[in-house]
């Protein structure tokens, strides 16, 4: 397995680099679009390049009038912002029906106490 430091100085190397006969705009697209297939990978794209570095290559590429790579840049953009919004997890956009306990507008989840089942061979009482 590669460490999460050895792919932020790899793709840092590769955002950077000019001796290439690829544009780095492209470069960058590439990495961000292959990094997708692979949570560890597209996390250190991320950590390492950023979406920032991301929507101004995909400027770059319009710049350019490249509109297969400045495609390819705003699917990796849009998947990224994305993988982002699942990751903040449900409530931060008001879904209440993302995974979690819905919530009031006190804190509280919505179960309440009350009368329950009684276990059965526990003794315990219907009405606790």
């Amino acid at each position: 397995m590669v460490s999460t430091t050895a792919v932020k100085r790899a793709l840092a190397a590769l955002a950077t680099r000019t001796d290439t006969a690829r544009r780095p705009y492209v470069a960058v697209i590439d990495e961000a679009d292959a990094a997708r297939a692979d949570l560890r990978r597209a996390a250190g794209f991320v950590d390492a390049v950023g979406l920032d570095r991301l929507a101004e290559a995909v400027d770059a590429a319009e710049r350019a009038d490249d509109e297969a790579a400045a495609e390819r840049g705003r699917e990796a953009l849009a998947a990224y912002r994305a993988f982002r919004r699942a990751a903040d997890g449900p409530g931060r956009d008001g879904d209440a029906d993302a995974g979690g306990p819905e919530r009031r507008g006190d804190g509280r989840d919505h179960f309440r106490s009350g009368p329950g089942i009684p276990k059965p061979d526990t003794g315990q009482d219907a009405d606790r």
